[in-house]
């Protein structure tokens, strides 16, 4: 079992049941939308965040990026971590059809995908050593201009062909993808796949 510093905000009781098998750590959920109106839990999430650190794990459909961007917003300032399921169409073993965009969410996701997700948001792994790694370089909205990625008229194209190319959902906004890769350059995932899109000419 892996255990790790970060509480994990998901969306609901059978993300926490999937993921209590594969994390040693506080599991929160936030019972889907009614984390909108409930002002308590968003100053617990607070709390916990300022701490031991929050990761966010939502499923990758419309309904997950909705709740991960409230928290984002709700949270500004406080140390949040995002991880990420791919995009993979398929139902959960307890359900008798697909959800209404067909994805799998975090309670039908491999146990190595959540590990894999986890680790490459940054995810502080308890008993493990690991040097720290600086990126060497950061991107930014210039960056993501430059080569193509945002103002042109093809923009969306390319960021979507990036997405499927990094096995990230698909409903990643320009910002949160900026986000996570800077992530991955800190962490070191991917570093040399980021770098030659970016950085080599």
């Amino acid at each position: 079992m892996m255990k790790i510093k970060e509480a994990i905000l998901v969306e609901g009781k059978y993300d926490k049941i999937k993921l209590s098998q594969i994390v040693d750590t506080s599991i929160i959920c936030s019972d889907g939308f009614s984390i909108y109106k409930d002002k308590k839990m968003i100053d617990l999430l607070k709390q916990i965040s300022a701490s031991s650190g929050l990761i966010v794990l939502t499923d990758s459909d419309s309904a997950g990026f909705r709740i991960r961007n409230f928290i984002k917003n709700s949270l500004e300032g406080y140390p949040v971590k995002h991880a990420f399921i791919p995009d993979i169409y398929g139902k959960e073993s307890r359900k008798d059809k697909p959800s209404k965009e067909g994805k799998l969410g975090v309670e039908g996701m491999e146990e190595t995908v959540l590990k894999e997700a986890l680790k490459h948001c940054g995810a502080t792994v308890l008993g493990e050593e690991k040097e720290s790694i600086l990126p060497k370089r950061v991107l930014t909205k210039i960056d993501f201009y430059k080569k193509g990625f945002s103002g042109g008229t093809d923009s969306a194209k390319k960021r979507s062909e990036l997405l499927i190319m990094l096995g990230l959902p698909e409903k990643m906004s320009s910002n949160m993808l900026l986000d996570v890769l800077n992530t991955f350059l800190a962490s070191g995932f991917l570093e040399e796949t980021i770098n030659s899109i970016f950085f080599n000419d």
